[in-house]
């Protein structure tokens, strides 16, 4: 008997999820949060609906998102089932909770979290499902503090399933965050696990809530310890060129991105994550000693931090 498959639970929980974010966020910075919901037709080639909660020039964030969406479709484009050629032909569905905060002071790190399921549906041959998600933190002026709070919260989220889960999906965050065009980390990583579904469903779903519910931990103190702290145009000068290596993951390497673009989803929704100041430099290096070179040094190397 296969244990059964609950995906109005997991939408339920993904809906609340984002509203928990979403009104703290908005305590926090002041200004609220504008809610786009949207509905895509049944009969579409890609049906479903969600909210796009989205904030622009806040006090805090210079740009933050939180989406949920919830889509299906007859069957996946060809680019998606390529590698996996089991789900060719099925019928799916995908629901998630994607989130990405630009904040406006460059002292305060760029984070995205991100957690999602997704079923592959055969009455016959049984449904292909899996969990996937994380967190990673994106800073332009680290400290070993945040670095060593951000990732002890991960673990302590997925400790109690198994111990060996957060050196196995953080060494995984580290691989899958990396800009191989650059060989460089985007950030300090953090977690990030995919198509997971070891533990079964239950305990699988209970996971990903864990992960879910670690983020406003995680990040908050972050951002109560760096929100106030003055800057200059040189320290914003940097992290618009930093952000441009955010902008260049996601149009080159996230899954996520790549998915919701190839399988005909709602682009505002799925490019909300890419932040509104960005500059590219032709071959800039900073200068050796500096603030800006210790991130290079010091933090985008892969490290323990717990």
């Amino acid at each position: 008997m296969h244990e059964p498959i609950d995906a109005a639970a997991v939408r339920a929980y993904l809906l609340d999820l984002q509203q928990r974010i979403v009104a703290r966020f908005e305590a926090l910075d002041g200004k609220p949060f504008a809610r786009d919901a949207w509905q895509k037709p049944e009969g579409a080639a890609l049906a479903g609906d969600g909210v796009t909660c989205i904030l622009e020039d806040g006090a805090l964030l210079e740009r933050g998102g939180v989406g949920f969406s919830h889509v299906r479709g007859a069957q996946l484009p060809p680019s998606a089932s390529a590698q996996r050629p089991q789900l060719a032909g099925r019928p799916f569905e995908a629901l998630g909770v994607s989130l990405v905060f630009h904040p406006r002071n460059p002292y305060v790190p760029t984070v995205h979290m991100n957690v999602r399921f997704f079923v592959a549906r055969d009455a016959q041959a049984g449904d292909i499902w899996w969990f996937g998600g994380g967190m990673d933190l994106t800073p332009f002026y680290p400290t070993e503090e945040d670095a060593r709070h951000f990732h002890a919260t991960c673990k302590r989220a997925l400790d109690p399933f198994d111990a060996t889960l957060y050196p196995r999906f953080k060494r995984w965050c580290d691989q899958y965050f990396f800009l191989k065009h650059r060989q460089e980390p985007r950030g300090i990583g953090g977690i990030f696990f995919d198509d997971f579904n070891e533990l079964g469903f239950a305990n699988s779903f209970a996971l990903t809530r864990a992960v879910g519910d670690a983020f406003l931990p995680a990040y908050e103190p972050i951002v109560a310890r760096h929100r106030d702290r003055p800057y200059g145009e040189r320290e914003r000068d940097f992290q618009a060129y930093r952000r441009g290596r955010y902008v260049e993951f996601n149009l080159v390497y996230d899954r996520g991105t790549l998915f919701g673009l190839q399988s005909g989803g709602r682009a505002e929704s799925i490019l909300m994550s890419l932040p509104p100041v960005v500059k590219w430099r032709y071959d800039w290096q900073p200068a050796p000693g500096t603030p800006e070179a210790r991130l290079y040094t010091d933090f985008l190397p892969a490290r323990d931090w717990v």
